[in-house]
């Protein structure tokens, strides 16, 4: 996985952008004109929130695949849904905003998980199918999580697949990018 980090990066301002905006102005925020040409590709994209100095998570919303006509759209829309519909917390609020740290994870296509690689819980996301269309996925790089069976495990739990259930699973990558 690779971290970006310059100076706060575009991605991760949109976000907070986006965020504000809607707490604002109860509209969503256009997508800005003239954008840097990063923008205006496609992928599925990730934006999670976690509370300054604590780090605990408060919300996380993403697109594994890309949905939207362009990255800064894709970003738009996960940054408000990790804000306000992550059924996991409550709405964030305006109040809140100031203490909430941004990330904004930019994912490959995934690929399938051939059956003698061995994964790397801090380089790969995984993500885990079944044939009636149940999905749970987690990012590369979680805290507390350092084994491809605790990622898997807690995958199949986020999906609601049990432990004996066969499974399609796939990995990605991710470009990570944070407020300084």
């Amino acid at each position: 996985m690779n971290s970006h980090n310059s100076n706060s990066h575009l991605f991760v301002s949109l976000a907070r952008q986006s965020i504000t905006y809607f707490l604002t102005n109860h509209q969503v925020l256009a997508t800005p004109p003239k954008l840097p040409r990063q923008f205006s590709t496609r992928a599925g994209t990730f934006v999670s929130l976690h509370l300054k100095g604590t780090g605990s998570l408060r919300g996380c919303i993403g697109t594994f695949l890309p949905t939207r006509k362009n990255i800064s759209e894709e970003i738009i829309f996960n940054a408000l849904a990790a804000a306000i519909e992550d059924p996991r917390f409550p709405p964030l609020t305006l109040a809140e905003l100031p203490n909430i740290e941004i990330s904004v994870d930019v994912l490959s296509p995934p690929k399938i998980v051939p059956q003698k690689m061995m994964l790397d819980t801090k380089k790969y996301g995984l993500i885990v199918s079944t044939t009636d269309g149940r999905r749970g996925l987690l990012l590369p790089e979680i805290e507390g999580i350092d084994t491809v069976e605790e990622q898997e495990r807690i995958c199949r739990l986020k999906a609601g697949i049990g432990p004996e259930e066969p499974l399609a699973r796939h990995y990605f990558t991710v470009k990570r990018y944070k407020e300084e």
